[in-house]
């Protein structure tokens, strides 16, 4: 056996090794006592201070040989495959698939009441393997060997378990103790009363630590709410009540400080006592942590180099040769140990054949651990515990009645605080109904006020339901995200969720909207002045609305993204539309889809609401005699419902009928949220043909001299945040930072600490500028920033300063690590560089951040698995320091990096920062060897206030003469963290500590120590108006944002399909309903129909931009605010890849409607055709465009814009031919009103129609004999090559005025930095750190590290 494996050195720090040896020590030796322990752990103590949760079954989970493979090969529909030469083939021919092992013959034991860690470099298979015990991975790409055992018994259905994902599921408009209240509802057993439950939530709170931020809302990136660190407590609290006896955590301490790091794994550890089987993966455990567990399964690559009890693999080590240093974290030494470290070829080659070694040695050992332990059966009284236990395994979700209610009442609580989203349906049914209303007003009894009516009742009943359609499967798309992670863990069922959206919202919104909208438009439009008749008017339309959410419910469960969701909904309304009876007479409809008028709700929901309102009705006939006379028969009702080809008697079955569409469409959606499940995908990796990371670079070491340096200093720097409620009342205004005064020099490490909750990200977005105002929330700052002594203008700001933020939405999921590095140099660096400057610069920032190795691996998202969550935050920092800036802003750069990647990382910062570079960083955890790299330090306690400003070598002694020594072998981060951290899950130390932690900063705010620094240099204007960095050029941005748009959006077949299939299904489906267009008298109405129909592709563009735009336009904010590129190169990117889809299906549109619907078959019927339809959806999207940039609620804004289509529609002169004057003068700025005034006249000229002998006029002559007769009665008869330039020019404007929207909209006004001077007495601070507790002395006590 090999003795030395090269192990890798290690300075010397602040670690608690020893203590934790001793600890391993005092640690039981034998299994069969460990195993003995969790058989025997059954009963809680009632009074205890911790979780007293019921009593939980113990599991013994038995890993085997486990391997996961994956096919890499090209899909089915790639262009690989049709490349020659590109893919392997047998002798048959047939593609040999590639494949890619991503976990090797991992063995491992956990026995109940054991915690057990699964640690690694970032990519090390940790979370493969943890979501591969817990049986989340399927796809058809993956093959698994070995096997996975709970307490004997193939798969974790046969136990209760839980799972904490990386990502935080949460409903943002709750608070803390909601979420888990509501939770604890649906997950605790139905024997618990709700006065259980709610101690459960009150004592899981205390717990986690989540007692400050209880009533705080959680949040999202547009309303601040909990800090990242609580979102991550909350949502492993959600999970902790469901009382699992095994609990899976996918990097549960990523995102939180060291101390609540620590008392979350404290909080784990008790729960494993108490005969729970804990495993979770860990990124940087702490030395106090390392104490605490009890399994440890070390990966690298896949493969396992150490799987067994904690307590033995420093010796296994140690008899390899691998001596673990004094004072060094045991966690951090053998993460290091086991990476590969790809930062350089030499590195690289010595830590793979270290590693190599290292998985050879410990196979072996492997083996015979575990074949011995395959042969030790349990005893006959354990068996029978896991029987037991597995056979009496409780009920693991609430009952029906139980579920319903929670999921009702929480559904309300969202609904009503989520105003723009509650308060858009309503405006929406406001808005429509004024507007048609007034468009309908006062409808007259002539021949044009019949055919207006028609148009009335169709827009009644078909665009009203179509707007609420896309609303509620927009808002269905966000929502299914927590069902579906809900419905995994078998918590809530499909029915109570489908019931319990609509019981929430029957009277917030399924009954208002439909009553309000008829209350208006029913009056104002003069339909039949009779209670009965409005009374069916309003339970048609409610109908519709209901049928509207329910197809929306079955669109999401076929497809849980918009862009394919919304797909088939358009395509649905678009056949019902077709189908109805309106456009196509119901009778002309070919005989082929004829049968499909029967299948379409709004043939129904139309046929009633003509039945009601023309049925037994005899309309102003100019001709004498009356209803007597022949020559009046077109007057009667009977006429037109004939004319319709709708029955007479058709109100009372089309009623039930809708109602029978409302249970069909819950019924499918049902069985589609039943048994489609959404399951996660492996992004297969992208290769290249060159290799270029060759790995002999290095970076480029440019002097100090050369980098003018930025000393930047705050002075009383303080943040408040202002917000007005829903109503515009102002709410108490919210001290986010009280006065702080420091200074950040360049040169050095400027590390901001505190716990979660202090205020670190606020204060790097106010110094980066990216706090931005809005309607009911503001942003006021205080005090001043100055860079080397003079305050620097916004420009300077946003130029000088790049920002690495704590989240990686700035990341294109379809592309690779490589590509997404080499368009980012190419977007960054200056002109003067060459491509292949740009991109060797891109193949050193990917090598020194060790990133070679998934460097061909796609970014991924939530549904498609691509790099770690540790890959994802080294390829954030790498993007900004591509461009060596002056000064770096980081958030958290360490979260979710392994200790050995964050020690690299921080090495690399640190290089940045000697060339003379300004780098201020917030840190959480950070491992104990980094602490002496820190320059300056600015510790926040929660609440925003400073607690010491100053050199980091002076720290520890300002707290020793405050009476608080740190112990010599404790990592001073953590020490300081927690020394200013409140405990509040004891209430026996809360009020201490809260003391304690008042007085610190009262002593700090008025001690000598708070006081300005000098800047090293003085800065004139002239110096820092040179500092600015122009954007990159509109030519050199412009080709790089298209050939990253164009491989982003091709890696997405369902964009791509939603695309090209908008308008070509459209086209389709109008062929099929309207060709071939006939000349009888009902051939009036079908070709005026066919014509309206042209409208839709209004909507068609809005959906098609709703799709894409709103997540390419986080990106840009996002590359904006680091000054990369304007608006300009975005938005002609934008137009580079819409127009060739929106020419090509415009085309093929032309094809099908004009050469096989029967138009007149000429060149220029056939360019009139496509440049309407390229015309029409390219106003769609850019009122797309516009709403999506003025509202960021995408929902608020499908809403809007849904009003502004629909009213532009039924303007447009077909559905409403007598239009009030005053919108007349909207109308022209429609493109609708230019492309219906060019199309009727260029398809009715020259058309001859015909009639029968019931439909001729007593002189023997037609009603409607020629196409021009249509137009005067339509009032259609206008130029139509005016009106065609006139469309062409409003798409041009429109599309300006999208740019010019969003160009406004960048410039951020009103978000100028406002300086003010705050003096805030030492008396409010403690108020808002401490309430009612006075101010005394700091008096000095023993401070350890717990």
């Amino acid at each position: 056996m090999e003795k030395n494996l090269d192990v890798p050195d290690h300075r010397h720090s602040n670690s608690a090794a020893t203590r934790a040896s001793s600890r391993d020590s005092e640690r039981p030796t034998s299994k069969e006592h460990q195993r003995q322990n969790g058989l025997q752990r059954r009963s809680i103590d009632a009074h205890s201070t911790h979780i007293s949760l019921s009593e939980v079954n113990p599991v013994d989970v038995q890993i085997r040989n486990l391997a996961v493979e994956v096919d890499i090969s090209p899909s089915a529909f790639s262009l690989a495959n049709f490349r020659p030469g590109k893919r392997k083939r047998n002798q048959d021919g047939e593609a040999i698939p590639e494949k890619k092992q991503i976990l090797h013959s991992v063995s491992a034991s956990m026995t109940p009441g054991t915690l057990t860690a699964i640690i690694g470099g970032s990519g090390s298979g940790k979370t493969t393997m943890l979501n591969t015990m817990a049986e989340r991975m399927t796809s058809g790409r993956l093959s698994f060997e070995g096997s996975t055992t709970f307490n004997g018994q193939q798969g974790v259905k046969n136990i209760r378990s839980a799972y904490v994902m990386q990502q935080d599921v949460l409903l943002p408009t709750l608070t803390v103790r909601e979420t888990l209240r509501y939770s604890a509802d649906l997950r605790l057993p139905p024997p618990t009363t709700e006065e259980e439950r709610r101690k459960v939530v009150e004592e899981v709170i205390l717990e986690l630590g989540l007692k400050e931020c209880a009533d705080t809302r959680i949040g999202n990136h547009q309303h601040k709410g909990c800090s990242g660190g609580e979102k991550r407590r909350t949502s492993i609290g959600v999970q902790l009540l469901s009382n699992p006896s095994v609990l899976f955590l996918d990097e549960p301490t990523t995102g939180l400080d060291a101390t609540s790091a620590f008392q979350l794994v404290r909080t784990l550890k008790e729960l494993a006592r108490r005969g729970r089987t804990i495993i979770t993966t860990i990124h940087q455990p702490r030395s106090e942590i390392w104490g605490m567990l009890d399994g440890l399964v070390i990966l690298t690559r896949g493969s396992p180099v150490f799987s067994g009890r904690a307590q033995d693999c420093i010796s296994w080590f140690q008899s390899i040769g691998m001596e673990l240093p004094e004072f060094v974290n045991p966690a951090e030494f053998l993460i290091d140990i086991a990476a590969v470290d790809n930062r350089s070829p030499e590195l690289e080659l010595a830590s793979v054949e270290r590693v190599e070694r290292l998985k050879i040695t410990w196979a072996e050992e492997s083996n015979k651990i575990y074949a011995s332990a395959n042969d030790q059966s349990l005893t006959e009284s354990e068996q029978a515990a896991l029987v037991v236990a597995a056979s009496s395994r409780p009920n693991r979700h609430s009952p029906f009645i139980r579920q319903t209610k929670v999921l009702t009442s929480r559904t309300i609580l969202t609904t009503w605080r989520d105003p723009l989203g509650m308060t858009g349906s309503l405006v929406e049914a406001i808005g429509m109904g004024i507007i048609t209303g007034w468009t309908f007003y006062a409808l007259g009894r002539d021949q044009s006020g019949i055919r207006s009516r028609q148009g009335a009742l169709y827009n009644a009943c078909a665009m009203q339901g179509y707007l609420i359609l896309m609303f509620e499967t927009y808002r269905l798309t966000i929502d299914i995200q927590l069902f579906d992670r809900e419905n995994n863990e078998k918590v809530v069922d499909v029915i109570p969720f489908l019931l319990s959206r609509r019981l929430a919202r029957f009277f917030m919104e399924d009954l208002p909207v439909p009553l309000v909208y008829s209350a208006i438009y029913y009056y104002m439009a003069g339909l039949r002045a009779d209670a009965g008749t409005f009374m069916i008017f309003f339970s048609v339309i409610l109908l519709c609305q209901f049928i509207a959410v329910t197809f929306a419910a079955t669109c999401v469960a076929a497809s849980r993204h918009f862009a394919g969701a919304s797909l088939i909904a358009n395509m649905g309304y678009t056949i019902q539309s077709m189908a109805c009876g309106y456009f196509v007479q119901a009778n002309s409809i070919p005989i082929y889809v004829r049968w499909m008028k029967w299948t379409a709700y709004v043939f129904y929901a139309f046929g009633a609401l003509c039945a009601n309102e023309f049925v037994d009705q005899f309309y102003d006939c100019p001709l004498p005699g009356g209803e007597s006379n022949p020559a009046c028969a077109e007057y009667t009702g009977e006429f037109i419902m004939n004319g319709l080809g709708l029955p007479h008697n058709w109100v009372k079955r089309p009623i039930i009928v809708m109602v029978g569409f409302v249970i069909m469409f819950y019924t499918l959606a049902g069985v589609g949220l039943r048994y489609k499940k959404v399951s996660m995908s492996i992004a297969r990796a992208r290769n290249t043909d060159a290799d270029l990371s060759a790995g002999k670079e290095k970076m480029a070491a440019r002097s100090i001299a050369e980098i003018r340096a930025i000393d930047i200093g705050l002075d009383k720097f303080a943040l408040d945040l202002e917000k007005k409620s829903v109503f515009g009342r102002n709410l108490p205004t919210k001290t986010i930072l009280n006065p702080i005064t420091t200074q950040f020099r360049a040169g050095t490490l400027n590390v901001i600490m505190g716990p979660s909750g202090s205020g670190k990200t606020s204060l790097l977005n106010a110094m980066a500028l990216r706090l931005h105002n809005s309607a009911g929330t503001k942003y006021k700052h205080f005090g001043s920033m100055t860079f080397n002594g003079a305050v620097p203008s916004n420009s300077v700001i946003r130029s000088v300063c790049s920002y690495v933020c704590q989240d990686d939405d700035a990341l294109l999921p379809s592309l690779t690590v490589r590509e997404t590095l080499q368009f980012s140099a190419g977007l960054r660096l200056p002109s003067f560089m060459t491509k292949q400057q740009k991109h060797q610069r891109a193949e050193e920032v990917l090598m020194k951040l060790g990133l070679k190795d998934c460097a061909d691996n796609l970014i991924g998202s939530d549904v498609i698995k691509g790099i770690s969550g540790g890959e994802k935050r080294r390829v954030s920092i790498a993007v900004q320091i591509l461009t060596d800036p002056r000064v770096l802003l980081l958030d958290e750069p360490t979260s979710g990096l392994d200790a050995f990647t964050a020690s690299s990382i921080m090495e690399v910062l640190q290089g940045l920062a000697n060339e003379g570079r300004t780098l201020i960083l917030t840190i959480h955890q950070s491992r104990s060897d980094l602490f002496k790299q820190f320059g300056n330090v600015l510790l926040l306690a929660r609440g925003g206030s400073a607690v010491y400003a100053g050199s980091a070598a002076e720290m520890l002694p300002h707290f020793e003469n405050l009476g608080f020594p740190c112990p010599t072998t404790t990592n001073p981060a953590d020490f300081a963290l927690d020394l200013i951290t409140i405990d509040l899950q004891h209430k026996s130390r809360e009020e201490a500590t809260r003391l304690k932690v008042q007085n610190l900063i009262s002593t700090w705010k008025t001690g000598d120590y708070d006081t300005s620094h000098n800047p090293t240099t003085i800065a004139s204007p002239a110096e820092l108006g040179a500092m600015i960095r122009r954007p990159s050029s509109f030519y050199s941005a412009y080709p790089i944002l298209v050939h990253r748009a164009f491989i982003n959006f091709r890696r997405q077949p369902d964009l791509l399909a939603a695309r090209i299939m908008q308008v070509t299904g459209l086209a389709i489906i109008l062929t099929l309903f309207f060709a071939p267009l006939k000349n009888d008298y009902y051939s009036v109405q079908t070709r005026l129909g066919f014509i309206q129909e042209f409208g839709a592709f209004y909507f068609v563009g809005m959906l098609q931009n709703v799709a894409v735009y709103p997540n390419e336009k986080d990106v840009f904010y996002r590359e904006n605010d680091d000054g990369t590129y304007g608006v300009e190169a975005f938005i002609a990117q934008y137009i580079t890849l819409e127009v060739p889809f929106e020419i090509i299906t415009s085309f093929l549109f032309a094809i099908l409607v004009d050469l096989a619907g029967g138009l007149p078959r000429n060149v220029t019927m056939f360019f009139v055709c496509f440049l309407n339809c390229f015309c029409i959806v390219s106003c769609g999207e850019s009122l797309g465009i516009m709403f999506n940039t003025l509202f960021p609620h995408t929902g608020f804004a499908i809403n809007i814009t849904s009003i502004f289509l629909s009213v532009a529609q039924f303007m447009s002169g077909v559905q409403s031919i007598s239009v009030p004057k005053f919108l007349q003068a909207w109308n022209h700025l429609s493109p609708l009103y230019y492309a219906m005034r060019n199309l009727a006249p260029y398809s009715l000229d020259g058309i001859m129609f015909t009639c029968d002998a019931a439909q001729r006029l007593p002189n023997g002559r037609c009603t409607i004999e020629t196409g021009v007769q249509a137009l005067d009665l339509y009032k259609l008869n206008t130029n139509p090559g005016m009106n065609l330039m006139a469309l062409g020019i409003t798409t041009v404007v429109y599309r300006i005025l999208a740019y010019a929207l969003l160009k406004v909209w960048r410039m951020h006004w009103g978000d100028g930095r406002r300086v003010e001077v705050k003096e805030k007495s030492i008396k409010v601070q403690e108020k808002q750190v401490v309430t009612g507790v006075p101010a005394v002395q700091v008096q000095g006590e023993k401070s350890g590290s717990s």
